[in-house]
């Protein structure tokens, strides 16, 4: 993965600095320099979902750039009757109000899902409208904003922001039951515009303190919300320059006409899809973020925008993200086509650092080389070995050996590459190959399937398999 060097001058030398705007969001055309193949075909299915199985990565191959986007754009057929079920399966959960169960349900739903782009944006939002149920005990209320950010996820922002808004969960999270016009509460205020909307700098305190007022009487009564006319703030208030009798919604409204707006979201979901190694340059965040704001924050618009972008398939966006646990645990499963025991394996993302549902605080997760430290690199490893040797407390069903196999494949040299190109499917030294090689082909190591699930923990120990 690169990093920013520093130059002579002291200052940080952005790769992404010298890209030429145009260039960059025009859309991809493969090229002998930049074809499309086995390995820009699975860093779309990986980036868009969690990663593809070997069918779908050859499909995708075969149908070409364009026709995958719009596939994952949509989703695969019986999509709705899916999630149709999975609402069905999350209200027999949520009787028990057990915390436990959601994390549970919502890593089923993304090992399954049909529409793994809807998920991964899902997941997004999650972390963009950090919520967590260690303060939100409600578990019915959790379930009703994770309903809110999937119905949302390649819609508009406005009516996803308003939904969240108005949400109960985030009202309790962000302490905005107790705000009231004689005592106005600015947690709301402040996290609307710094995490939300805008970012930090485009704001002031004052602004902060007059959004406080307008978003007086929002409360929660009965699980629901409620405006409450008698304890909201009717007074004129300047937010932004503009000033008027404004409501919360009056606010909302106001935070969406702002540039800043289109510029924050843009810049979250290229660190989100495109690249976590160097931060974008105005000069690539400003036409997307003023396009972004004419099509009405359409995300499934900037979506393909940047799906279908020459940065995305260049060497500025290959391999430039790290694997968040949630990528690596479910990207790993749904790619050898297996299934786990959801309760263990969201107990070891917990450890790992991404609990859903326990997001760490108001910002989320911080993603990048947060991820990666010396403990983490070895519990990512101890995690792939759990899942992939049949450890009882996961009750995993994966057939590594048939996946080695697929075309008549039995030589360890093959089914290690074969397995390489699943896993990371970019090529790597001669020397990985050998050791890869060795370890597939060691019969004093126990059977077949148990020499290739010790190649794949192999593999999962390799730098390259921290990226996506």
């Amino acid at each position: 993965m690169s990093t920013d060097s520093k130059s002579t001058d002291g200052l940080s030398a952005n790769p992404l600095a010298a890209v030429d705007a145009n260039w960059a969001w025009q859309r991809y055309e493969p090229t002998a320099e930049a074809p499309w193949d086995l390995p820009r075909a699975a860093h779309l299915l990986r980036r868009a979902g969690f990663a593809p199985s070997w069918n779908q990565l050859e499909e995708a191959v075969q149908n070409g750039c364009g026709p995958t986007i719009d596939r994952l754009l949509v989703g695969d057929p019986g999509s709705e009757a899916f999630y149709d079920q999975a609402e069905i399966s999350a209200e027999s959960l949520l009787g028990s109000n057990n915390p436990t169960n959601l994390p549970a349900w919502w890593l089923n739903v993304m090992l399954h899902t049909p529409h793994p782009l809807r998920e991964k944006m899902t997941l997004f939002w999650h972390g963009h409208f950090a919520t967590s149920s260690a303060k939100v005990t409600e578990v019915r209320m959790m379930r009703r904003q994770h309903g809110y950010l999937r119905q949302h996820a390649l819609g508009r922002f406005g009516p996803l922001l308003s939904a969240v808004s108005k949400d109960p969960a985030m009202l309790i999270w962000l302490d905005s039951t107790t705000n009231h016009k004689t005592h106005p509460n600015e947690n709301f205020g402040r996290e609307v515009m710094e995490l939300f909307c805008l970012g930090l700098g485009n704001y002031t305190e004052h602004d902060i303190k007059e959004a406080a007022r307008a978003f007086t009487g929002w409360e929660v009564r009965q699980g629901e919300f409620r405006f409450n006319s008698y304890q909201h703030d009717p007074g004129a208030k300047t937010v932004l320059g503009k000033t008027g009798s404004w409501t919360g919604d009056d606010v909302l409204g106001i935070l969406l006409e702002q540039p800043a707006t289109g510029r924050f979201l843009v810049r979250k979901l290229f660190r989100y899809f495109v690249s976590d190694a160097a931060e974008p340059p105005e000069s690539l965040v400003e036409p997307l973020a003023q396009s972004l704001r004419e099509h009405d924050y359409d995300m499934t618009w900037l979506l393909r925008t940047l799906l279908a972008s020459n940065l995305f398939y260049s060497p500025h966006a290959l391999r430039q993200k790290i694997k968040p646990p949630v990528d690596l645990a479910v990207g790993l499963l749904r790619a050898l086509e297996g299934t786990a025991n959801t309760y263990a394996l969201a107990d070891d993302l917990r450890i790992l650092g991404q609990a859903v549902f326990f997001p760490p605080n108001v910002k989320g997760w911080d993603g990048g080389t947060s991820w990666i430290n010396s403990s983490t690199l070895l519990a990512r490893a101890n995690l792939v070995w759990g899942l992939v040797s049949d450890e009882p407390k996961f009750k995993t069903r994966i057939h590594v050996e048939r996946l080695a196999a697929l075309g008549g494949i039995n030589d360890p040299a093959q089914q290690a590459r074969r397995l390489v190109e699943l896993l990371i499917s970019f090529p790597l030294p001669d020397e990985v190959y050998i050791q890869l090689t060795a370890v597939a082909g060691d019969t004093g190591a126990g059977d077949q399937r148990l020499r290739l699930a010790r190649v794949v923990q192999a593999i999962a120990t390799l730098p390259e398999f921290q990226l996506a």
